[in-house]
């Protein structure tokens, strides 16, 4: 089974209509027959949108729990691997790229996994290229 990592940005797409795309629909198609691995943050920064835009008005708590029961079913994993790597690898790579500690968080999974990377943040994208990991 054909394996990737999967950022927030891409995630989220599939949310909120008015940020669907072709690109998120076409990564969400791939799960079909692959599975997706993600940072342990990744859960934190899934929640913490929910939540923005639930007091923003733009969904309401049961858009969100639909949302989250449809991550569930969909073959996600989460690197328990992240907590320990924060300050000895993800740190140097993204000082070194620029990155957020977030982003640097999904490249170096990428890199350590040796996988592609979906995301649609142009920095990101950027980053991983320089450090010779495939996009999806």
């Amino acid at each position: 089974m054909k394996r990737f990592i999967v950022d927030c940005s891409v995630v989220m797409a599939w949310c909120f209509e008015d940020e669907a795309d072709e690109y998120a629909d076409s990564v969400l198609d791939l799960l079909a027959d692959s599975e997706t691995v993600v940072p342990s943050i990744w859960t934190l920064e899934v929640a913490n949108v929910l939540l923005v835009a639930e007091r923003k008005k733009r969904l309401t708590k049961a858009d969100s729990s639909r949302f989250v029961k449809l991550l569930r079913e969909l073959p996600i994993t989460i690197d328990q691997e992240t907590p320990d790597r924060a300050l000895s690898e993800i740190l140097p790579v993204g000082r070194q790229l620029g990155l957020s500690a977030y982003d640097a968080a999904y490249l170096e999974l990428a890199m350590r996994e040796g996988i592609a990377l979906a995301t649609r943040d142009n920095g990101l994208k950027q980053a991983a290229q320089k450090c010779g990991v495939k996009l999806v």
